[in-house]
């Protein structure tokens, strides 16, 4: 059977994010719940790019998933969708900088914090993806695997994946050996044979090891 399915009382069902979550945390805290995810902490380039999203209960888009698990057509679809029926939607970078100062775990906290803050309305509460606090100042909730079992993280995984592919697309017009329209700024066999070709570029992140090699070298 596949991983994606399960079957309870004989009946074989879809797993997916549902509301659960979102349920709970607005029982506790009496208010409107925000899911945050962020996307980028794995490439060698660009920044790391945060969502939070909080969506209204009666108009959920249908689809909603992890971003990983969607087309890029279906991202897309949803991530106009998401910004036209969610409550509030923000979303926040840490800059290639930043991650080079403070490592890029802290950079993806400050990334969440950054997009939390960012809402023009202000949740009660948080659900974030993952297992590390970001430090909110509100009653937040880790959830490990968070995107595939909430739909506002599944949201955020959603509006951050999509606004940091076209940001990669866009930085690729002004680098276009790296290939980052297609890899979006991970370590692909064309991104390591371009760095070797033609070396780092000012948004490349200089404390990742792979870049680290190619500047000492230089």
């Amino acid at each position: 059977m596949s991983d994606d399915l399960f079957t309870v009382a004989g009946i074989t069902t879809k797993r997916g994010p549902d509301w659960h979550a979102e349920a709970s945390m607005h029982k506790r805290c009496g208010g409107l719940v925000c899911g945050v995810d962020e996307v980028g902490r794995g490439p060698l380039a660009g920044p790391v790019v945060a969502a939070a999203v909080i969506l209204d209960p009666a108009r959920i888009p249908k689809g909603l998933d992890d971003s990983k698990k969607l087309s890029a057509n279906r991202r897309e679809a949803l991530f106009e969708l998401i910004k036209a029926e969610a409550i509030a939607v923000s979303i926040a970078e840490a800059t290639v900088e930043e991650i080079d100062d403070i490592n890029i775990l802290q950079a993806s906290l400050l990334a969440m914090r950054r997009a939390v803050l960012g809402l023009n309305v202000p949740p009660a509460a948080a659900l974030v993806d993952g297992n590390k606090d970001p430090g909110l100042n509100l009653p937040t909730e880790t959830l490990i695997k968070g995107d595939a079992r909430s739909l506002s993280i599944a949201a955020a995984s959603i509006v951050a994946k999509v606004f940091r592919d076209r940001l990669m697309k866009n930085l690729a017009e002004d680098y276009p050996d790296y290939g980052w329209d297609k890899n979006a700024g991970y370590g692909v066999p064309l991104h390591m044979a371009a760095l070797s070709l033609v070396g780092a570029s000012p948004h490349h992140r200089r404390s990742f090891a792979p870049i680290r090699k190619i500047l000492s070298e230089e």
